[in-house]
């Protein structure tokens, strides 16, 4: 409930998980070697990453997000830019944060098939951490963080695939920060702090009855439509996203030299030299060809699903009276409780203010 807490904490984050260590080993990016461990059983997890991969999401499942306030190196540089948040519109917001659903997917799929680790190739800030690297990682890492002075932690809420998983677990959290209505009056000092949209005010409207069953029928319906279009459109990806296999490289590489299209190249050369055969080269694309004829539908068909199960739940929502906090948002930056009128400390601080005449109510 500290913010001086948090921040002490990212502060630390930031100087040792990410200057010092230099972003690695990365809880984000530990989510790409558990996909490949998964998959490949000759791949050995190492015991360390799994470490980093587990416990963030045990503390989820107690406390919330507390490793998205803090600890997290990527976190905590966002969090130590915030100047002046502006609060995002619901209609741009929740379609943005859709965003991280397809990415999770993808560094899934790339990760099993042992194609690439995106999460790690494409972090905006461990060209920073590690004071340098391509430069146009460079500039990504620095428009992030200058769009995250007014638009609070744009990566954490819009692109992070473990900052998704965090919050599927802190919905069933065991404790995790309320509003409590017995004592809430409504002030909208918590929302108005919130620089991550985390807090839900009241809804004061809601749809008629017959209204808001036609809306539920119409997205269960939709539901899977755009599962089997999700499907269709992710088989359509399967070479594409296959040619990003060093094998299938290799491959094109070879078909492409011994057609007289292409000349030799260091890969290729490379392989040669080994005394392998194209054939064998050949034979090992289609392998992972085929993967991808599997994984690519499937990626599209969670895509779908995870759109339309967003439209069931806007068909569902319900009218509701008091503020709630919403725990998949939510990362824990204990920014909210120094406004809130009935927070202990506050209310300590109150009585303190009226006992030495400060204020009279």
């Amino acid at each position: 409930r500290s913010r001086g807490g948090v921040i002490i904490a990212t502060l630390f984050a930031v100087g040792y998980f990410g200057f010092w260590r230099e972003g690695c080993v990365c809880s984000i990016g530990s989510i790409q070697n558990v996909s490949l461990a998964l998959f490949d059983t000759s791949y050995a997890l190492p015991w360390v990453v799994g470490l980093f991969f587990v416990i963030p999401i045990v503390l989820a499942l107690l406390v919330g997000r507390v490793f998205c306030a803090g600890a997290c190196p990527l976190g905590a540089i966002q969090d130590l830019v915030v100047l002046r948040p502006v609060r995002v519109p619901e209609w741009l917001e929740t379609p943005l944060r859709l965003l991280r659903y397809v990415y999770l997917g993808l560094a899934v799929l790339l990760a099993a098939t042992g194609s690439a680790f995106i999460i790690c190739e494409y972090d905006p800030f461990i060209a920073i951490f590690r004071r340098g690297g391509e430069l146009g990682m460079l500039i990504f890492g620095g428009a992030l963080l200058a769009l995250g002075m007014f638009i609070a932690r744009p990566y954490c809420r819009y692109l992070c695939p473990y900052g998704l998983v965090l919050g599927w677990m802190s919905r069933f959290s065991w404790r995790h920060a309320r509003v409590d209505p017995t004592t809430c009056i409504q002030c909208h000092l918590c929302e108005t702090a919130c620089p991550v949209n985390a807090i839900d005010p009241p809804s004061e409207t809601a749809t008629d009855r017959p209204t808001a069953r036609r809306h539920l029928a119409i997205a269960i319906i939709a539901l899977p439509m755009l599962i089997a279009v999700g499907t269709w459109l992710g088989y359509t990806t399967r070479h594409t996203l296959a040619r990003q296999h060093v094998d299938v490289q290799l491959a094109d590489m070879l078909v492409a030299e011994e057609s007289g299209s292409a000349k030799p190249v260091e890969q290729t050369l490379a392989f040669r030299a080994t005394g392998a055969l194209p054939e064998e080269a050949y034979a090992q694309a289609e392998v992972i060809k085929g993967q991808f004829a599997v994984g690519t539908p499937l990626l599209g068909a969670f895509c779908g699903a995870v759109l339309g199960v967003h439209f069931v739940q806007l068909a569902r929502k319900p009218k509701r009276d008091e503020y709630l906090i919403n725990r998949s948002r939510c990362v824990s930056c204990a920014r909210c409780f120094k406004y809130c009128p009935h927070d202990p400390r506050n209310e300590a601080l109150l009585k303190q203010m009226m006992a030495e005449g400060k204020v009279s109510t």
